[in-house]
């Protein structure tokens, strides 16, 4: 699983609005360049941003950019369904997509992809912003882990993430 490079910069820019500007709005290219992001690349997810809830825009003077809601409250998950649309690790996830191959009237394996897509998805879902804001030493790797998600597998597989 790989996320686009559209997503990642999308996580890199919304991590940059939350950590360099707090409160403050910045136009999209100035977010663009403290980020390292080609300006029209930066628009272009302001744009999407903008369109799923998580940044305000505002024109004229004083205008620019901000986050919609804290960064504890916006999630890796709302940032990349923004951009990639729902989180589906295989076709037949996709929202139209139990159809999607010769096999999926047999297919015996779908219905573990479901729980185990959940899973990821629930990951995703509980590391935020702030997460990101903060210095990777100080946060416990059980930050990162789902509620219910404990133990020595999870703590492995979560540091080999950090």
């Amino acid at each position: 699983m790989r996320l686009s490079s559209l997503a990642d910069y999308a996580v890199l820019m919304m991590r940059t609005a939350a950590s360099q500007c707090g409160g403050a709005r910045a136009n999209a290219a100035s977010l663009s360049a403290k980020a390292g992001i080609p300006v029209p690349t930066g628009q272009k997810l302001a744009s999407l941003l903008g369109r799923a809830g998580l940044i305000k825009a505002t024109r004229g003077s004083g205008g620019g950019i901000k986050l919609a809601r804290p960064a504890a409250a916006i999630t890796l998950a709302d940032i990349i369904e923004a951009v990639d649309g729902p989180i589906a690790l295989t076709g037949c996830l996709e929202p139209h997509g139990a159809e999607c191959c010769a096999l999926s009237q047999r297919c015996d394996i779908r219905p573990h992809w479901i729980g185990v897509n959940a899973l990821v998805r629930d990951a995703l879902a509980h590391v935020t912003l702030a997460h990101l804001i903060a210095s990777p030493e100080t946060l416990p790797v059980a930050a990162f882990s789902p509620p219910g998600l404990t133990g020595p597998a999870s703590a492995t597989a979560m540091e080999s993430v950090q």
